[in-house]
């Protein structure tokens, strides 16, 4: 494979010279639109599916249209966390052998790799490897629109590889913390607080012991941690408060006890501290925890495998955030993450593309599938 750092990066600043946030349905449609032209200029069938009008498209890609089953499933995604604006104020820029810009490694630089990786790999050409390429709109609020297709599809598939980036210290990622967020709303009665403070029923004391209990679910040997973070209630000093909302983070090892910890809020529901309360528990999100099987145990020895013979320092982590592979891992396909190219500062302004990275994981990711290949 002959590559440009150059030609990667003039290929990678339309894609991050654009907002595109989850709420950017535009923005990430015009991503989509790059991308489909990416592909059907290597033959590759694309699939545009719209899953909501509120997000962008999910593009579908194969080239294999008549497959009932894929070798593997590569997956990735087109949306960012960035506000409108952002594209302009900082576009890509790149400083030595770093590059920054809103989502340049989360997950741009993943995006187009895939697409790298898959274009002069001969078994792909010749279709004696079957791929099917997931791009997503929605992952950084949690793929609520997209996340049934990524699963059926990746049941088709013998094992998925996600294109998140790779760690700064060269580690990919075997196992994941699934997460939930909740909303806990308490419904309390509005009295004067200094005429008939008794009258009233307070959705913040309400509140206040929620934040208690809550903090006694914590269980960080377990590694199952919750976290009231943000709260808002009352309309005054002077005015008992009939309404207060707390927004609630819980991340796990362990998808019985996310299950249990669902359970102990919903009956802490139906039991109030302060008479007269009425509280309403909401899951708004849920992605189960990402733990390695004995298959995708022996997926990560073929890893390993391809990047001994390239000479490849590689390493292993469980990180602490979620991805899409928690969904397709928990559906029981062998899953793994972080074959993009290495970067950081994911989220936020400082976000970087090591741009030495970039060649060395796309050789990977050919062999990776190369192996796959192999393996039949």
């Amino acid at each position: 494979m002959f590559f440009s750092l150059q030609d990667y990066l003039a290929k990678l600043e339309p894609m991050v010279n654009v907002d595109c946030g989850s709420r950017t349905p535009e923005g990430v449609a015009a991503v989509a639109d790059y991308v489909t032209a990416l592909y059907q200029r290597i033959g590759y069938r694309v699939t545009r599916r719209q899953f909501s009008d509120a997000c962008g498209p999910c593009l579908e890609i194969t080239n294999a249209p008549d497959a009932a089953q894929y070798d593997v499933m590569l997956s990735g995604h087109m949306d960012t966390v960035f506000p409108v604006g952002t594209a302009a104020e900082r576009p890509l820029r790149v400083e030595g052998d770093m590059a920054y810009g809103p989502g340049v490694s989360d997950m741009k630089a993943g995006v187009l790799a895939l697409w790298y990786a898959l274009k002069d790999l001969p078994q792909a050409a010749d279709g004696s490897l079957k791929v099917v390429v997931c791009y997503n709109c929605d992952e950084e609020i949690g793929s609520p629109y997209s996340r049934d297709w990524l699963v059926d599809t990746a049941k088709k598939s013998a094992c998925v590889l996600v294109a998140e980036a790779a760690r700064a210290n060269g580690q990919l990622v075997k196992a994941r913390k699934g997460n939930a967020k909740y909303r806990i709303a308490f419904h309390g009665k509005a009295s004067h607080a200094g005429n008939a403070l008794a009258e009233g029923v307070s959705a913040i004391t309400e509140l206040a012991n929620w934040t208690l209990a809550i903090n006694q679910m914590v269980d960080l040997e377990a590694g199952t941690t919750l976290n009231v973070g943000l709260i808002k209630g009352g309309t005054g000093v002077n005015v008992v408060p009939d309404f207060a909302e707390a927004i609630v983070d819980l991340r796990f090892w362990d998808n019985d006890a996310a299950e249990g910890i669902d359970a102990h809020l919903r009956a802490l529901a139906d039991s109030p501290f302060v008479a007269g309360c009425r509280v309403e528990v909401e899951r708004q999100t849920f992605k189960p925890a990402m733990r390695p099987s004995a298959d995708t145990e022996a997926l990560i020895a073929l890893v390993e495998a391809v990047a001994a013979e390239q000479g490849l320092p590689i390493g292993w982590q469980e990180a602490g955030g979620g991805s899409d592979a928690n969904f397709t891992a928990a559906a029981g396909v062998p899953s793994l993450d972080g074959f993009g190219p290495q970067g950081g500062g994911w989220h936020a302004a400082s976000e970087f593309l090591m741009l030495g990275s970039v060649e060395p994981r796309i050789r990977l990711l050919q062999g990776v599938l190369a192996r796959l290949a192999a393996r039949g």
